[in-house]
């Protein structure tokens, strides 16, 4: 595979995060308000995407390819483990799943302030699905198929004989 081609390789895999970054940011606006985890699976699509950038500005480096499939695993790894949550195949946070661990033996005051800072949704809560699939299910899919081009973009150059 030519370096031109690995190039656009990265940038694509770095626009895939970048698109689902922008799809989350859409359906928050549209009123779909994200939990704990869902913010915690937007940071590796950030850095893929950054990492896309970096690879349209400097050219094709291994290291690069290497650090955005690392980010984009991430994504899928807090994705599959969202949506184990949301099909209560394993449990979430206790503080944004709904668990009340210790709530027998809280005082009033500070079962009070635990409400308070408890956020406003739950973790393990299907705010929209499409085809029975949670965000976070797609997310899973989507990152998994991202993992895929980043993989791509890094073997490349391994048949061209060389590292850069």
């Amino acid at each position: 595979m030519s370096q031109t081609n690995l190039r656009n390789l990265g940038m694509l895999a770095g626009a895939g995060s970048a698109a689902l970054l922008a799809a989350a940011l859409t359906f928050q606006q549209l009123g779909y308000a994200p939990c704990e985890l869902c913010i915690l699976q937007r940071w590796p699509h950030l850095v893929a995407a950054i990492i896309g950038g970096l690879i349209a500005v400097l050219g094709w480096k291994r290291w690069l390819a290497l650090l955005g499939m690392l980010a984009a695993m991430a994504a899928c790894g807090i994705a599959i483990y969202h949506a184990g949550v949301e099909l209560q195949l394993w449990q979430g946070p206790q503080h944004c799943s709904g668990g009340v661990g210790g709530l027998a033996t809280m005082s009033t005051q500070d079962l009070m302030a635990a409400l308070e800072k408890a956020p406003v949704v739950r973790c393990d809560a299907v705010a929209w699905s499409f085809l029975g699939i949670s965000m976070a299910g797609w997310n899973a899919v989507c990152s998994a198929g991202l993992t895929g081009i980043w993989a791509a973009c890094l073997r490349g150059r391994k048949r061209l004989g060389g590292l850069a």
